[in-house]
């Protein structure tokens, strides 16, 4: 069965390591038959949440007008939602966590989205796999607020510079989440 996904990115680097397990994943997905909706946040512009709860008031998700109100409607029509971003400073990087605060406005609003898949790629420089749990715990959790269904995870230790990602099973394992969807 075909499915719509959409893929949030959060590294600014276009050559980078996540970058490269995101295209693995996005060609092992359309290869599937899976339609593939990439976000890039970190090369757009996404604020955070300001709690002001007019969400989709306007019409829009957000009343503050930026790229989430783009990507929000595309998150509410698919059937599954990746996060691939890097680790940064032990934690989820602000691109990306805009976005993950923003879809506080889903809840706000009462717009029912339980029911997707959900499904995190990301990596780090260091070897110690806990540097991961500051983007891996806020996911899950995320995802359990809006009754999602966690389909797998791809955490890559090791990685900094462009490339790196090559002397790992990396690429090789986010191509083959796309077979748990």
């Amino acid at each position: 069965m075909s499915k719509n996904i959409v893929v949030i990115t959060g590294s600014p680097r276009r050559k980078g390591n996540s970058f490269a397990m995101t295209e693995a994943f996005i060609k092992a997905a359309e290869a599937k038959g899976h339609t593939v909706t990439r976000f890039d946040a970190a090369l757009s512009k996404v604020g955070g949440c300001r709690a002001c709860q007019t969400c989709f008031s306007t019409g829009k998700a957000c009343s503050f007008d930026d790229d989430f109100n783009a990507i929000a409607p595309v998150i509410e029509a698919a059937d599954t939602v990746v996060f691939v971003t890097p680790v940064y400073w032990y934690s989820i990087p602000a691109q990306v966590k805009g976005v993950i605060d923003r879809l506080f406005s889903f809840c706000i609003a009462g717009r029912d989205v339980a029911g997707k898949e959900c499904a995190l790629i990301t990596c780090c420089e260091e070897e110690d796999m806990t540097v991961m749990d500051g983007v891996r715990i806020p996911i899950e959790r995320s995802a359990a607020l809006l009754k999602w269904k966690m389909v797998g995870e791809v955490l890559i230790p090791g990685v900094l510079n462009e490339g790196d990602i090559d002397k790992t099973d990396g690429v090789a394992q986010a191509a083959a989440l796309a077979e748990k969807i």
